[in-house]
């Protein structure tokens, strides 16, 4: 489709649907990996029948229907049913707890939910005035209360004729956030179409790409840049049945072979800093080369090779968004010539709002902002240039789901969304992100300091994990968690007090990481003390750490 013929379509789910069902009703649109993938035309139909289930279950424009599920191609199916009607879907992510789903159901008001088997037990006993509908999204099987249960039936066809505007309510999404409580993020058909089109002009997609999904579609980064991004160029999607562990995933990959693939910083980090870097130290000779630029960049070149095989062998884009990525992951991804791209958004903004494709990518940036709408450093500091990053235009929430308030904290009276962001823009507005103001430490002096740029050096060292850099006391601290299986394969030699004798060593490398972090970190920002965090850090959908629970 011409950027002229897209334009003309109006921003709603179910026209930009219909036209690629006109266009392309034969080609590939969801399938789990090694099965049979539903074609648009197939996909169109189950959507309708659906559509004529929530009919009969009473599901009207506005309601409220809340989709708790692992990635499958009926998630899809569930979403644009719901949403053709004008109802309005509330995603819930799979990872939430019992007490954060039912105040996902209880604050959205939801009449129907569309579960998987699996996550069923996320609503045992659960009970609320408003919810009566409860359909297992594998096969819409009903139980409901009352004499009557309508069954599913895939031939069927909705009574009603529908009409959806752009501005309609398409999703409540909430937040996993870093931050605490949960808020209903409202996104409207415009928003979130408009956002995925943008997202095509970054990197063109067309009928021959395959994404390979592997984050929950309950977040707004998967939503709409691996699920309605797909369908405006007439892609398939493919979908695991069982997390994206080493085992589920490297066969996924030869099978499918993607040419795109939505990712978040922790994924290639942890394909970097346990399977990459450890060849390159594991002979002498090797580990010395490895340290002088030149060879480094040929070796990692050649290393850059056997990962696209690993990847399938067809990837053209592999988007890295949700967290900061290690800049020496980065670097790497740079030498090996591997299709990387960093994006930046937030759920508020559906999400996108700054990104280059792989040709463009530049060093430690989320490239220059998405066209059309307007990204600015509001008051940035005279001597750094940072400043708090705000946006406005179609991509821009509706507001707060119920809260006013709060909404007012963030969108200005003339449309101004508050990231809660700090960046800085440079000559040629690209955007480098610094971190976020909620984090930000004030030193001794008024300096600002930022716990994600301490983290990243701290996430260089060996055998770190990952880190969480807080204040305590007006000093700053670095929380740790270490590879210990790396460590105990380290020091497996030392067999007498075994346990004794690694607890010095693991004393002697926190010292030595306290050193290392320190020297390479302005004055104000070196760390006072390093302690170890025995268990991994909670996290949200994207993997970025909870930091609320540890400060």
């Amino acid at each position: 489709m011409t950027d002229t013929e897209e334009s003309i379509t109006k921003l709603t789910f179910p026209a930009k649907f219909t036209e690629t069902v006109r266009r392309h009703g034969n080609r590939n649109a969801f399938a789990f990996v090694g099965e049979e993938p539903k074609t648009y035309n197939q996909a169109y139909s189950d959507i309708k029948a659906v559509m004529a289930l929530l009919e009969k279950n009473g599901i009207k424009k506005g309601d409220k229907v809340a989709i708790l599920s692992t990635n499958m191609p009926n998630w899809g199916i569930t979403y644009f049913a719901v949403t053709f009607m004008g109802a309005v879907a509330v995603p819930i992510l799979p990872d939430f707890s019992v007490t954060e789903v039912r105040n996902v159901l209880d604050h959205s008001e939801s009449k129907a939910i569309f579960i998987s088997y699996s996550l069923l037990n996320r609503i045992e006993g659960y009970s609320s005035e408003n919810l009566s509908i409860i359909i297992q999204i594998e096969d819409f099987t009903v139980n409901r209360t009352g004499s009557f249960v309508p069954e599913y039936d895939p031939s069927a066809e909705p009574l009603g004729n529908y009409e959806v505007e752009e501005d309609d309510l398409a999703s409540i999404i909430y937040t996993s956030g870093t931050t605490g409580r949960s808020k209903g993020v409202m996104l409207s058909h415009k928003n979130i179409t408009f956002n995925a089109m943008k997202g095509r002009r970054i990197q063109w997609i067309d009928e021959t790409d395959r994404f390979l999904s592997v984050l929950p579609l309950s977040h707004t980064y998967e939503n709409t840049l691996g699920l309605i991004l797909p369908i405006l160029g007439g892609s398939c999607v493919y979908y695991l049945r069982k997390p994206p562990t080493p085992t589920v995933l490297l066969p996924a990959l030869a099978e499918v072979k993607p040419t795109m693939m939505l990712t978040v910083p922790l994924i290639m980090e942890k394909i970097y800093f346990n399977k990459i870097l450890p060849a390159f130290q594991e002979k002498l000779i090797l580990k010395i080369l490895y340290k002088l630029p030149p060879l480094r960049k040929l070796l990692n070149k050649a290393a850059g090779r056997k990962l696209k095989v690993t990847f399938g062998g067809n990837l053209k884009f592999f988007g890295i968004g949700g967290a900061k990525l290690n800049r020496n992951v980065e670097k790497f991804l740079i030498e090996a010539h591997f299709p990387y791209a960093i994006g930046y958004g937030l759920t508020e903004t559906a999400p996108l709002l700054a990104g280059a494709p792989p040709s463009r990518s530049v060093f430690e940036s989320t490239g220059p902002k998405i066209e059309d709408i307007e990204l600015i450093v509001n008051n940035p500091d005279r001597k750094t240039g940072e400043g708090e990053i705000w946006a406005k235009g179609p991509t821009v929430m509706k507001g707060y789901y119920k809260e006013p308030e709060m909404t007012a904290e963030v969108l200005t009276a003339d449309g101004w969304f508050k990231t809660g962001d700090l960046g800085v823009l440079d000559k040629n507005n690209n955007l480098f992100i610094k971190g976020r103001l909620k984090n930000m430490i004030v030193g001794a002096s008024g300096e600002n300091i930022y716990p994600e740029e301490i983290e990243s050096v701290i996430n260089n060292f060996r055998f770190v994990v990952e880190s969480l850099v807080v204040q305590q006391k007006g000093k700053l601290v670095a929380m740790v968690h270490l590879n210990m299986e790396e460590l105990e394969k380290k020091y497996n030699n030392l067999r007498d007090d075994m346990s004794e004798k690694l607890e010095v060593k693991m004393d002697e490398l926190l010292a030595e990481l306290k050193d290392y972090v320190n020297s390479h970190v302005n004055k104000f920002s070196q760390i006072n003390k390093v302690v170890l965090q025995p268990v991994p850090f909670q996290k949200t959908a994207t993997l970025k750490i909870k930091r609320f629970l540890y400060t």
